[in-house]
């Protein structure tokens, strides 16, 4: 999770990040020792930063912009939407396909 410095409100945005993480990951896996937890937690902040939609930036991802809205009736009824499962299938990535 990217947080920045000397920001006002930097604490409950921690707990948010860490509570997102216990109940989309930690709670639904069982972790075998630290190996497990690091490669788990890497893969979660992947898709945290990378591809997971957040309400505060207009579903877009930190680390990516949001997609231009699809207004073409026609491209809407032929939207081909993929998903790749993480870590087992806990974690799904969506994705359109080109």
């Amino acid at each position: 999770m990217l947080t920045g410095i000397r920001m006002p409100h930097i604490n409950s945005i921690t707990e948010r990040c860490v509570q997102s993480c216990r109940h989309e990951l930690l709670d639904r896996c069982l972790i075998w020792n630290e190996r497990h937890l690091r490669h788990a937690l890497r893969a979660y902040e992947r898709l945290y930063n990378q591809h997971r939609a957040h309400q505060e930036l207009d579903q877009a991802a930190p680390l990516r912009t949001a997609p231009d809205p699809i207004t073409d009736p026609a491209r809407i009824i032929n939207l081909d939407v993929r998903r790749r499962d993480r870590l087992g299938g806990i974690l799904h990535e969506y994705s359109q396909a080109a």
